[in-house]
């Protein structure tokens, strides 16, 4: 046995509830006699003959103290016998690419179509397993908010803080977005195991996005684009005057109504391998189940490896021992053992 470890070794604080029995083990023998000076005078309480035997009652003090002071020794994960171990993350690299043009405010979504896709996401990091993520932001350019990052937590936070305002520049230019994509966050080593995930009302501004698809597509990017909004009627988007009021957004003196473009969207996810477009329109968005049919069933690469030391857990040991001695000390009566002859 060697290089003995705790793997809860917090939990040794509850050793510190062995004084506290012992307390209480000595409370209720002095309560005993007590009770039993209230009908004998204390004079004859040491003469006569008292069944409870003194050395019994110790010894089931002892084995409740030893069986309690081994049950909260087995819940701090006691093991030993370290040996080195490979471990190998493998997952895939996943990049959001999420509009914040003005058009994103529209209401035909609730609160809005920006952020209802960003709840989106944010459910979607809660069933990520082991996969890389990453974060850009576009409209009239784009920018990476988050680079590949095992960092979940990083991730919410950078999220978080997307609004309109994080690009300057108004338009949606979709294909350079992409662009962005393919250059400042994906490197050309590997040429699978990479995943975009579009989330747009597909109004792209003659930026060539089904080319830019098309270029995705011969490095072997997967595309995965969610069209957000009314392809029909569309929705007018709201804007805050310098009043306070809200008012539409209006384009030389007409009001914008912002449609999704669901054609667009489809010629580019069909312009990589494996690309798959979901129309959310005006209805719910689930991109945890598009992460669970999509993603996790898709094959992953390694990301990283390393050696770590794996030790034996050891706790049943304790565990079982701590038992034995709590069904001795039941077992045990206190009474004497009467004479044969008596």
């Amino acid at each position: 046995m060697s290089g003995i470890r705790l793997q809860n070794i917090d939990l040794l604080h509850l050793l510190w509830t062995i004084p506290f029995l012992c307390a209480l083990l000595v409370y209720v023998w002095q309560k005993r006699r007590k009770t039993l000076e209230m009908f004998i005078d204390a004079g004859l309480l040491d003469r006569i003959h008292i069944s409870a035997d003194p050395s019994r009652r110790i010894l089931k003090a002892i084995l409740l103290l030893v069986a309690v002071m081994l049950l909260a020794f087995s819940m701090t994960r006691p093991s030993w016998n370290p040996k080195p171990e490979t471990v190998e993350r493998r997952g895939r690299d996943v990049v959001f690419l999420l509009d914040v043009s003005k058009s994103m405010l529209a209401e035909d979504l609730v609160p809005n179509r920006l952020e209802r896709a960003k709840l989106a996401i944010d459910d979607c990091v809660d069933k990520l397993q082991g996969d890389r993520v990453g974060l850009v932001a576009f409209a009239g350019t784009a920018a990476v908010k988050c680079p590949l990052t095992l960092d979940y937590g990083f991730f919410r936070m950078m999220l978080d803080g997307i609004s309109i305002n994080s690009i300057a520049r108004g338009g949606t230019m979709i294909g350079d977005a992409l662009r962005k994509v393919m250059t400042g966050v994906f490197d050309d080593q590997a040429k699978e195991y990479k995943d975009i995930i579009l989330i747009t009302d597909g109004e792209d501004h003659d930026s060539f996005a089904v080319e830019a698809a098309e270029k995705a597509g011969e490095k072997g990017i997967r595309l995965i684009a969610i069209g957000l909004g009314d392809e029909n009627e569309g929705k007018r988007i709201p804007v805050t005057n310098e009043n306070g009021q809200k008012t539409f957004l209006k384009y030389k003196g007409q009001e914008v109504w912002s449609k999704l473009d669901a054609d667009t969207l489809r010629k580019m996810v069909n312009a990589t391998p494996g690309g798959k477009y979901f129309n959310v329109a005006t209805g719910t968005i689930d991109l945890g189940e598009v992460y669970t049919q999509l993603i996790v069933s898709a094959e992953k690469k390694a990301l990283e490896s390393e050696t770590i030391k794996r030790y034996e857990e050891k706790f049943q040991i304790f565990l079982a021992l701590g038992f034995v001695l709590l069904c001795l000390e039941m077992v045990i009566s206190e009474r004497r053992r009467e004479n044969a002859g008596a």
